[in-house]
């Protein structure tokens, strides 16, 4: 069967996944986002169904004070015994938790915390012993192991059970278990071109680990013109018919060199074979666009088609919305006429500032709304396209010298500008229409401005997240005096 990568576009880095009776669940790292960890459900590992998000509730996700990529690093997901396990860490916060669920699509529990240092937590059930591999951050010994409590998350006395095959920094550990020896999955090589997917095993979960003889067993490093690159941090599972599978993240490089990605580091599926009871992914050729495989259940894969999804928010924010940090509630409320936000004193330049959006996952697309807006001197609304507080254009209404218009705006770093302004009424159709290399601004159907995607990448911008799409309001330093109210939101790609 032929499917199509990645099989999750956009802001979907660090997967994770188990299978249960025939359906797989997928989490990855959100960071700074809120609600916390993407949660995906699928019956062929090609096309997935998104479920919502495990940490929904401030009492399981405090993000208030995280900087621009701190917060949710790595989640392992896993299921034992009946329970769905979910251990990620709050980079920044209060560090290391797991959660539980019967069903993932439903609520998830309270944070058990877990006293130990580092990043990348892995839960791997044998014997009736959970095990807890960690990513500790002494380079001595940067893979760490401990027995769990899963009552209490009390841990037993670490161990150290890898060193590096490369890099001493090495991260995102998994144990797997095939045929009664334990596999150790792990990344390497940092986060962009040399990340790459090295491989141990031994006779028991603690180890020794011997490393695989072709490690490492994915990597892009040394393809520098390849559209796919940074492949790394990987999981893999079985399916019903016994075919292995691996999912990792990487990125989709574009532009004149040097290249960029802005869209973020994007989920990757590949098939897995045995050699001497090591791994080989993908018959150990690289990851493409374009690839085949047996995938598992009845339904083929669905081709790359054009999505158009409309929002009129009367049932609330669905799913694929998030916002910077643990948002403000009274500062949005769906209703039957639409979205209202009543900006606070923040701008998109600051933590806590008054903007919701879904990820951009596709090069070309576009983003338009409708927006009802009466703004006092100052105040502002509109439509953002955000990397993180340094890095995000604006096309906003706001009042100026008495008169209503929309502007667009750039923040690039330690660079503002406004690059274009124009004349509007009370009620404004605002659009971002995007291809590979910029973004065009457009008011009530006409080009008002353009600025590159490049200064929105990761190259650029820096960070471990993607480009966010979606409204905002601000007071610029008071909170606005009337609400704006987005009457509609449309994305197509």
């Amino acid at each position: 069967m032929r499917y199509e990568n990645p099989i999750l576009p956009g802001f979907h880095p660090d997967p994770s996944l188990c299978q249960v009776d025939g359906t797989f669940y997928l989490a990855t790292s959100t960071f700074e986002y809120f609600p916390g960890v993407a949660l995906y459900r699928s019956e062929n590992l090609a096309d997935w169904e998104p479920i919502g998000h495990a940490l929904t509730r401030k009492s399981q996700l405090d993000v208030r004070d995280i900087g621009a990529s701190g917060g949710i690093f790595a989640p392992t997901l896993r299921h034992h015994d009946g329970t769905f396990y979910l251990v990620t860490t709050n980079v920044g916060g209060d560090g290391n938790f797991f959660v539980t669920a019967e069903d993932p699509a439903g609520e998830w529990s309270d944070p058990t915390w877990v006293d130990a240092p580092g990043f990348d937590p892995d839960l791997f059930f044998d014997d009736g012993t959970c095990y807890f591999t960690y990513h500790d951050e002494d380079p001595e010994n940067p893979i760490r192991q401990a027995e769990l409590d899963v009552e209490t998350g009390e841990l037993g006395d670490p161990q150290t059970i890898w060193t590096g095959f490369r890099d001493p920094y090495v991260e995102a550990p998994h144990i797997i278990e095939r045929d009664g020896t334990y596999h150790l999955l792990l990344a390497e090589g940092g986060t962009h071109a040399g990340h790459m997917v090295v491989a141990a095993r031994a006779d028991d979960p603690t180890g020794p680990y011997e490393e695989c003889p072709d490690n490492p067993i994915l990597t892009h490093w040394g393809r520098p013109r390849a559209d796919i690159r940074a492949v790394g941090h990987a999981d893999i599972v079985v399916d019903n018919n016994g075919q292995w599978w691996l999912v990792c993240l990487g990125i989709r490089q574009r532009g004149p060199w040097p290249r960029y990605h802005h869209l973020g580091r994007e989920t990757f599926l590949a098939p897995i074979s045995w050699e001497d009871g090591w791994p080989v992914v993908n018959d150990g050729e690289p990851l493409e666009a374009e690839m085949e495989a047996p995938l598992p259940g009845e339904r083929q894969a669905k081709p790359n088609t054009l999505e158009r999804t409309e929002t009129t928010f009367a049932d609330g924010l669905g799913v694929e919305w998030q916002f910077r940090r643990n948002p403000d509630h009274d500062r949005y409320r769906p209703t039957s006429d639409g979205l209202q936000l009543h900006g606070g004193p923040e701008t998109l330049n600051e933590p806590g500032s008054t903007f919701v959006g879904r990820r951009q996952t596709a090069f070309d697309c576009q983003a338009e709304m409708s927006l009802s807006f009466d703004p006092a001197n100052g105040d502002e609304a509109g439509l953002a396209v955000v990397a993180n507080e340094r890095h995000h254009y604006q096309l906003g209404v706001t009042r100026r010298n008495g008169q209503r218009e929309a502007i667009v705006r750039l923040r690039i770093g330690d660079a503002t500008d406004v690059v274009g302004r124009t004349p509007v009424g009370a009620s404004t159709d605002l659009a971002v229409v995007a291809d590979t290399d910029e973004y065009r601004f457009r008011v009530d159907g006409d080009e008002l401005a353009s600025a590159a995607t490049r200064y929105l990448s990761t190259e650029v911008a820096t960070g471990f997240t993607g480009v966010f799409i979606g409204p905002y309001a601000t007071g610029h330093g008071t909170t606005c005096e009337t609400d704006a109210v987005i009457e509609r939101f449309v994305y197509e790609s």
